[in-house]
C-alpha cells in the first residue's frame, strides 16, 4: 500500500461468496425470463467475474470453487488453447511413431489418474453420508476402470502400471491432526467436528493445523493409513471413537433416534449446492413446523442433527453472522427457527468451536455478545502476547500452582503474570493453588512469602486453594485406579527402577492382582516402616518412547508432619497425579505450563482420560532465563544458608523481593514479561534489557531533584551572578508539567560534583542547567 493512500480493509470472504451466489441466481433468473435482457445479463456476468476475481485475490489465488482461479475465455479462445495444447502434447511423429506411442501412454496415465480421483470423490461422499463406513464398493469400479493399456499405432501395447486400490487417501498429516484452510469461510472449516470433539470431552486429543493449500478439512488417522476428509465425516469419526459419550450426540441408544439424526445430517449435506439465502429459507421452512413444540431437531437435547443444520446455514455463532441470517429469515409469528438459532449459537461448545476455527492462524479471535458493555470494552491484545486457544470471555479459568518450598523468583513472576493477564483479559478467574504435596520441603513461611510477593507485583487471585484440601479425593482416585487395573504397587529400589525404565523392562510387580495392590497401598498409607519401600505406579506403557509414560510413580510414603494437615496422612500423591485431578475439579480451562513439562503433558492427559475427568487444555510457553543468573531454589537456598547474601530480599538476588528492593516498577515488570509473550522459544535474557524497560516506566513519573556527593564535591564561584540568594522556578518533570514545579536556589557560590569540574579553568564560560 502506498504511504500516501489510506488503508483499505480486506473484503470478507464469506460476504464475497454470498454476493457471488446471489449474482449467479440473478443471472439464472435473467436467462430464464420470457424476454431475456442481454445488456442486463452482460452487466451481471461482468460483475460476477469481478467478484470471483476479487475472491481469488483475497484467498491466495484460490477461487470460490476451491480451484485456482482462471480468467474466463470465449469459445474461440478455448478452441485455440486446446489446439495449442494438443500440438504440444502430440509432438513430432517420427522414428516409427514413438511420439504417438508416448502420447497415448500419457493419455492412459491421465485416464488412470482421473479414475483414481473419481474413486476418492466417491469414497469421500460415502464417508460423509454413511458416517465413515467402508466405501470400498464405490471404489472398485473406478479401480477396474483405471486398469487400462495404451495401444500404439503399430498394434503394440505400451505397459502402463495401474494405480493401487485406493483404500485411504495418502496424507502428510500426523495421527489426530485436523488440518484446514484459515482463509475459507467459517462454515467451510471443521466447525461440526470441533463441536463434537468439545461435547465428547476429547478435543484436546486433536491438534489443529493451519494449511493454506487445503480446499477441504482433513483428519490424520491414528493407524497412519491415510486421512478422513470432510467436516461431517470427521465429526462422526470423533463421536464414534468417544464410545458411549459420543453415541449420545449421534442420536443415543435407540435406532429410531440415530436414524432421525442421520436423516437430518443427509438433508443438511444436500443443501450445500445452494446459495446461503436459499439454504436459510429451506431450513426455516423445514424447521418452523417442527420447532413449534420442541427445542431441538431430535429428542430433548443437542445432537449432531442440530449442529449439521446450523453449519448448513453458515454456522452463525458470531453476532455479525447472526445479523446476516436474521436479515434473510422471515421473522413472522415469533419465528421458531430464529429461537432455535439463538439457542444453538449461545451453546458453550458451539462458541468454543467457533473460537478454535477462527483462531487457527493465531491472528484472530471471534467476538460474541458485543452488545454487552463489558465485552465491548475488551482490551486489545498486548504486544508480544498471543490469543488464548479456545478462550471464551467469561469462561477462562487459569491457575498458578507454586510449591511453598522457597521464595518466588522472576521466572515464577512470568508464569503468574501470564496466567493473570489471560484471566483478566477474558473476564475469567485466576486460582493460586499451593502444591503442598511434599511436607519434607514445605514451610508456612514460604507460603506467606508467596502471597506477599504476589501482592508486590500486583496479582490478586480470585481464590487461593491448596492441593492438601483434596488429599482424600486424590486417594479415592488412586484406589479406583488400583481396582480397575490401572495402577500397581512396587517396592523396586529406586536405582533399579530407574534402570528398568531406561531399559523399558517391566517391573516384577506389574501383573499383581488388585487385591494384593490394595493390601500394599494400605500398608504404605499406614506409615509403618515395612511400607516405606512401597510406592504406587501407573500402569501405562513401559515400551513408550516418551519416558514419562513408562509407569510413573503416583504415590509415596512420607511420615514428615504436614504443615497444614499434620499427621493425618502418611503417604502423599506426586505432582504428576495431583495436578491433573485438581485442575479438572477446580474448573481450570487452560493450564499454562513451561516447555520443560512438554514430555509430561502426554502423561497429564492420560491421567485425566483414564479417570474420566473433565479435560483441560494445555498451552505451553518458554520459561524466563537470565544470563549468569541462578534460578534454582535449591541453589538460592544455599546462598542464604551460608550467609553469602543478606537474605531472600538481597538486591542481587533474582527473587521478586530482591528486584523489588532494587527498585523494580510493577508496570514495567508486567510489560517486560508480557513482551516475551507465551512463545515456546527459549531466550536467555540480559538484565540490562530488564532494567532499561524499568527505567522507561519510572521516567514517566519520577520527579527530578538535585543532590551532590557529601564528600566528593567542590565550591564554584560565579563571577557574573547577582549578590545574595535568588530562586528559580522549574518543573518537577520537564516532560510533564502537570507534576508541578519546584524552587531552585542560586547565588554567587554553588556546589558541584568534583568529577563534573574536571577540565574546568578559571574564567571559562559554562552553562548551568535550568539557570543559563
Amino acid at each position: 500500500m502506498s504511504s500516501e493512500g489510506a488503508a483499505v480493509a480486506a473484503p470478507s470472504l464469506s460476504a464475497l461468496k454470498t454476493h457471488i451466489e446471489t449474482l449467479a441466481e440473478a443471472i439464472k433468473t435473467l436467462k430464464t425470463a420470457e424476454e431475456p435482457d442481454k445488456d442486463a445479463i452482460a452487466t451481471a456476468v461482468k460483475e460476477l467475474v469481478d467478484a470471483k476475481r476479487t475472491y481469488a485475490e483475497n484467498n491466495n489465488g484460490i477461487g470460490v470453487d476451491g480451484k485456482p482461479f482462471e480468467e474466463p475465455m470465449s469459445k474461440s479462445e478455448k478452441k485455440k488453447k486446446a489446439k495449442a495444447e494438443k500440438a504440444v502434447g502430440g509432438g513430432n511423429v517420427k522414428d516409427g511413431g514413438g511420439a504417438n506411442q508416448e502420447s497415448e501412454a500419457n493419455a492412459a496415465k491421465k485416464a488412470a489418474k482421473k479414475a483414481e480421483a473419481k474413486a476418492k470423490k466417491a469414497a469421500m461422499k460415502a464417508a460423509a453420508i454413511g458416517g465413515g463406513r467402508d466405501a470400498s464398493a464405490a471404489k472398485q469400479p473406478a479401480v477396474a476402470a483405471s486398469s487400462v493399456a495404451a495401444t500404439t499405432s503399430g498394434g503394440n501395447k505400451a505397459s502402463v502400471a495401474a494405480p493401487p486400490p485406493v483404500m485411504q487417501t495418502k496424507s502428510k498429516l500426523l495421527p489426530y491432526q485436523i488440518s484446514f484452510n484459515p482463509n475459507v469461510p467459517l462454515a467451510d472449516r471443521p466447525v461440526v467436528a470441533l463441536s463434537i470433539g468439545i461435547l465428547t470431552n476429547t478435543i484436546v486429543d486433536y491438534e489443529l493445523v493451519s494449511d493454506h493449500t487445503r480446499s477441504v478439512c482433513a483428519l490424520g488417522l491414528p493407524s497412519s493409513r491415510g486421512e478422513i476428509q470432510g467436516d461431517l465425516a470427521i465429526a462422526r469419526y470423533i463421536a464414534k471413537k468417544a464410545g458411549e459419550c459420543g453415541a449420545s450426540w449421534l442420536g443415543g441408544s435407540t435406532d429410531e433416534d440415530v436414524a432421525m439424526v442421520d436423516q437430518w445430517v443427509d438433508y443438511a449435506l444436500s443443501l450445500s449446492k445452494f446459495g446461503l439465502a436459499r439454504r436459510v429459507l429451506a431450513v426455516q421452512r423445514t424447521l418452523d413446523p417442527l420447532l413449534v413444540s420442541v427445542t431441538y431437531a431430535v429428542g430433548h437435547s443437542l445432537t449432531l442433527a442440530d449442529i449439521a443444520l446450523f453449519a448448513a446455514i453458515g454456522f452463525p455463532s458470531r453476532d455479525e453472522d447472526k445479523a446476516e441470517i436474521r436479515g434473510i429469515l422471515s421473522l413472522g409469528s415469533g419465528c421458531p427457527t430464529m429461537r432455535w438459532l439463538d439457542t444453538i449459537a449461545s451453546h458453550p461448545a458451539i462458541r468454543e468451536a467457533t473460537q478454535l476455527a477462527v483462531g487457527i492462524a493465531k491472528n484472530d479471535e471471534a467476538k460474541f455478545d458485543v452488545e454487552d458493555s463489558q465485552l465491548a470494552n475488551m482490551e486489545p491484545l498486548m504486544t508480544g502476547m498471543s490469543y488464548l486457544e479456545g478462550g471464551i470471555p467469561g469462561k477462562v479459568v487459569t491457575r498458578f500452582p507454586p510449591e511453598p518450598s522457597g521464595y518466588l523468583h522472576v521466572g515464577h513472576a512470568k508464569a503468574v503474570l501470564l496466567n493473570n493477564y489471560y484471566a483478566r483479559r477474558y473476564f475469567g478467574r485466576l486460582i493460586v493453588r499451593f502444591d503442598d504435596t511434599n511436607p519434607s520441603k514445605e514451610k508456612d513461611e514460604f507460603q506467606q512469602s508467596i502471597i506477599e510477593d504476589l501482592a508486590k507485583i500486583g496479582v490478586r487471585p480470585d481464590v487461593v486453594t491448596f492441593t492438601s484440601d483434596y488429599f482424600e479425593t486424590i486417594k479415592q482416585y488412586a484406589l479406583w485406579m488400583i481396582n480397575n487395573g490401572l495402577a500397581y504397587m512396587d517396592d523396586t529400589p529406586q536405582e533399579q527402577m530407574q534402570k528398568e525404565r531406561m531399559d523399558r523392562q517391566n517391573s516384577k510387580h506389574r501383573d499383581q492382582s488388585p487385591v494384593e495392590a490394595l493390601e500394599k497401598f494400605n500398608l504404605m498409607c499406614s506409615g509403618k516402616e515395612e511400607g516405606k519401600s512401597w510406592c504406587l505406579r501407573a500402569k501405562i506403557d513401559m515400551s513408550a518412547d516418551n519416558g514419562t509414560m513408562r509407569d510413573p510413580v503416583l504415590y509415596r510414603q512420607n511420615t514428615t508432619p504436614h504443615h497444614r494437615s499434620g499427621t493425618t496422612y502418611k503417604a502423599y500423591p506426586t505432582y504428576d497425579l495431583a495436578c491433573p485431578i485438581v485442575d479438572a475439579i477446580e474448573g481450570v480451562s487452560h493450564a499454562l505450563r513451561t516447555t520443560e513439562y512438554d514430555d509430561r503433558n502426554e502423561q497429564y492427559q492420560w491421567i485425566q482420560r483414564a479417570l474420566k475427568l473433565r479435560r483441560v487444555r494445555i498451552q505451553t510457553f518458554a520459561r524466563m532465563n537470565f544470563m549468569y543468573t541462578v534460578m534454582s531454589k535449591r541453589k538460592l537456598t544455599w546462598f542464604v544458608e551460608t550467609g553469602r547474601v543478606t537474605g531472600w530480599d538481597d538486591p542481587r538476588f533474582p527473587t521478586v523481593r530482591g528486584v523489588s528492593r532494587r527498585g523494580i516498577d510493577v508496570d514495567a515488570l508486567k510489560r517486560f514479561m508480557c513482551s516475551q509473550g507465551a512463545s515456546r522459544r527459549i531466550v536467555n535474557m540480559e538484565w540490562s534489557k530488564f532494567w532499561a524497560e524499568n527505567k522507561k516506566e519510572i521516567d514517566k513519573r519520577a520527579k527530578r531533584y538535585m543532590a551532590i556527593d557529601k564528600v566528593e564535591h567542590v565550591p564554584l564561584t560565579i563571577t557574573n551572578a547577582k549578590e545574595g540568594m535568588e530562586y528559580l522556578s522549574t518543573d518537577y518533570l520537564p516532560k510533564d508539567p502537570s507534576f508541578g514545579k519546584r524552587l531552585v536556589r542560586i547565588g554567587t557560590r554553588v556546589l558541584l560534583e568534583a568529577v563534573d569540574t574536571e577540565g574546568m579553568e578559571v574564567g571559562e564560560n559554562i552553562v548551568l542547567t535550568r539557570w543559563g
